[in-house]
């Protein structure tokens, strides 16, 4: 078993050969759509709860 990579390019370059193209699209496709939800959810008890799991998972956003 190879060493895992302990770099950025070393991830993105195992991800590169170990994921079919159909898995990169779908991958991005997933990312894509949380950007455009975070992007209009912006009711605020939607937004407050967003804001509070970011917290919860240990993300300083502010």
């Amino acid at each position: 078993m190879a060493a895992a990579p302990t770099t950025v390019h070393g991830r993105i370059e195992s991800a590169r050969t170990e994921l079919t193209p159909t898995q990169l699209a779908a991958g991005l496709l997933f990312v894509a759509a949380l950007g455009v939800t975070f992007l209009f959810a912006q009711d605020p008890l939607v937004h407050d709860s967003m804001h509070n799991f970011r917290h919860a998972a240990g993300i300083a956003c502010h």
